[in-house]
């Protein structure tokens, strides 16, 4: 909640100067690992989110339209929409460039702009730092990999109930504490 109010504050300061038609971020962090970063950027400027995309397949300043593929449970789903918007990257969906050794040069040359609060447009202290973060993270770790692979079922000329009745009756037997 912290990082998304101050970097929010600082996206809609960069707004007043120039339009900022698409924002990038990270699908999530390593530190917190909360995924809520993007999301609450998004929410606090009011501007569409797409999350874990995998592929920008087409931008159209002039149209004001974004289309991405998103990595979803199943497969990835094409989406659509208009800009100005927010999209959380998946990793490993951009390709390293290099700059040449004119150009390193010349970018060591130019000013960093350092921000404060105040340069950010922060009015609320209380919501920035640990004070504005009521999330905790004790630990962070990776699941245990399964050693039970996924069961696969044939369907031949069996019709959906029949296939579904019989998917349930075998979780129930394989699980008999579910309810």
């Amino acid at each position: 909640l912290a990082t998304s109010y101050a970097l929010a504050a600082a996206i809609r300061k960069i707004g007043q100067e120039q339009a900022v038609d698409l924002v990038f971020t990270g699908k999530q962090t390593i530190d917190g690992d909360t995924a809520q970063v993007g999301p609450g950027i998004a929410k606090r400027l009011g501007i569409n989110l797409l999350t874990y995309v995998s592929r920008i397949v087409e931008l159209d300043l002039d149209g004001r339209r974004l289309r991405v593929e998103r990595r979803a449970e199943g497969g990835v789903q094409l989406l659509e929409t208009t800009l100005p918007s927010l999209i959380t990257m998946l990793e490993g969906t951009n390709e390293m460039r290099f700059a040449s050794m004119d150009d390193m040069l010349r970018a060591g040359r130019c000013p960093v702009r350092k921000w404060s609060k105040d340069d950010a447009g922060i009015e609320d202290v209380s919501k920035i730092g640990l004070k504005g973060s009521p999330t905790i993270v004790s630990k962070v770790f990776g699941p245990t990999p399964r050693s039970q692979k996924a069961d696969l079922m044939t369907v031949a000329d069996s019709n959906v109930n029949d296939v579904c009745l019989n998917l349930l009756q075998k979780i129930f037997t394989q699980h008999p504490t579910l309810e």
